[in-house]
């Protein structure tokens, strides 16, 4: 079992920042893919950004973004903290929205990490209000 408790957030105006973190347990974090997905009222939930350890090289990650996250967004994940990172720039009031970490204790590749249906573990989720 794996528990994931998200972090950071709140309101922002437009073009501002901020930095969601999600704690994951388990002695294998580095292992796990981890992602985040949003949210908003009415609508579904949808993907945004992914991490997953290489299937051909384990000490290196790949990362898939949405579309339209490309260029603000930036997952990282610190193994050492068992932490996942998501550094949100230029932030849009449609980036508004309920934020959740993902986990999955093995990798994905290329658009799978996108499929929350790959995903085993889920956390509670956390705010993000961008004001215009």
């Amino acid at each position: 079992q794996v528990q994931l408790v998200e972090s950071g957030g709140g309101l922002v105006q437009a073009g501002g920042s901020l930095r969601l973190s999600c704690a994951a347990s388990g002695r294998t974090f580095s292992s796990y893919t981890m992602g985040w997905f949003r949210q908003a009222p009415g609508k579904e939930r949808e993907f945004v950004a992914a991490s997953s350890r290489s299937v051909y090289n384990r000490n290196a990650y790949s990362t898939y973004y949405a579309d339209s996250v490309k260029g603000r967004f930036t997952i990282s994940r610190d193994s050492a903290k068992n932490t996942v990172y998501l550094q949100m720039n230029t932030l849009k009031p449609e980036d508004t929205a309920t934020y959740y970490c993902a986990a999955r204790t093995t990798s994905l590749t290329g658009q799978t990490m996108s499929s929350a249906g790959e995903y085993d573990y889920w956390g509670q989720g956390t705010q993000v209000t961008v004001s215009s």
